[in-house]
């Protein structure tokens, strides 16, 4: 017979009883510690839900927030552009940023009887930063707020920009600029650009210019000089300022719009609107990879 026996062969009835009431009892007490852990699970689980609940609200609401202000900003800088000119010299403009805020921005305004200004401006990249400066820079231009700078002169307004907005207190941003003063009484045009596009000079017979003059952006470089340059505007002239945006853009996978094919449809449109369209199409679906300016003034 073997020395190991079970309890049934030598515990009683009562015994064996209380053996299964003590197991019951700790199957018991697991099952209500089970209970309490899915009851616990329960309720964080729905706390968990309830916090997530009011963070997706709390997101939304932000979102609907910053949606708002950033709609607010864009009107803002639309107001400040001019409105066309119905009177000679005419003007006709278009602006589409390629984000909620881009950083383009242009104007144009009497500085006396005889002489009137148009510049057009590319902050470097898009968004907040980029259209605050923007802003302040064209309202600077628009108030002559330049110590001692004679708004007359392109080159003294490039360089005295450069003094007032270095990269290093603009958060390293930059931006071009083609800048350009009529004096009426004798129909002669300067200008000057600090890296910016080429204006484009469609004339009344249909020959073609591109006006632009040497000059880094404004903000690079401490203590720059800009030389202005000039030539003489007759009537049914055509000046067009454009911003890169207007034609940096693919025809194909890795190939860029030539600067010169942009100029001669350019010089065959009649409206900022036409030029848009055929961009549009030359890039395909989706917003253009940049702001797009284009400010035709008629003499």
């Amino acid at each position: 017979m073997s020395a190991s026996v079970g309890i049934e062969a030598v515990a009683g009835p009562e015994d064996r009883l209380a053996v299964l009431e003590a197991e019951l009892a700790a199957t018991k007490a697991e099952l209500d510690d089970l209970n309490l852990l899915y009851q616990a699970t329960i309720e964080h689980g729905e706390a968990v839900e309830d916090q997530l609940a009011e963070a997706n609200l709390a997101l939304q609401t932000t979102q609907k927030r910053l949606s708002e202000e950033l709609t607010e900003a864009a009107n803002y800088i639309f107001s400040i552009l001019p409105a066309p000119r119905t009177v000679a010299p005419r003007t006709e403009w278009l602006l589409e940023p390629s984000t909620e805020l881009g950083g383009d921005s242009f104007g144009y305004h009497e500085i006396d009887p005889d002489h009137i200004a148009f510049y057009l401006l590319d902050v470097c990249g898009h968004g907040v930063g980029a259209a605050l400066l923007s802003v302040t820079a064209i309202n600077v231009l628009r108030s002559a707020a330049l110590p001692n700078t004679d708004f007359r002169d392109p080159g003294a307004v490039l360089a005295a920009l450069n003094e007032a907005f270095p990269m290093e207190r603009q958060n390293n941003m930059y931006f071009t600029i083609w800048y350009g003063v009529l004096k009426r009484s004798t129909n002669e045009l300067r200008y000057a650009s600090g890296g910016h596009p080429a204006s484009v000079l469609r004339r009344a017979d249909g020959s073609v210019e591109t006006l632009s003059t040497p000059g880094v952006a404004i903000g690079m470089l401490e203590g720059m000089s800009y030389r202005a340059a000039q030539c003489m505007i007759g009537a049914g002239d055509r000046l067009h300022l454009v911003s890169d945006g207007t034609f940096e853009v693919e025809t194909a996978p890795g190939e860029m719009l030539e600067f010169q094919a942009f100029v001669e449809r350019l010089a065959r449109s009649e409206t900022p609107g036409e030029v848009l369209q055929w961009v549009r199409g030359l890039n395909g679906p989706g917003p253009l990879p940049d702001d797009f300016s284009l400010l035709n003034i008629q003499f």
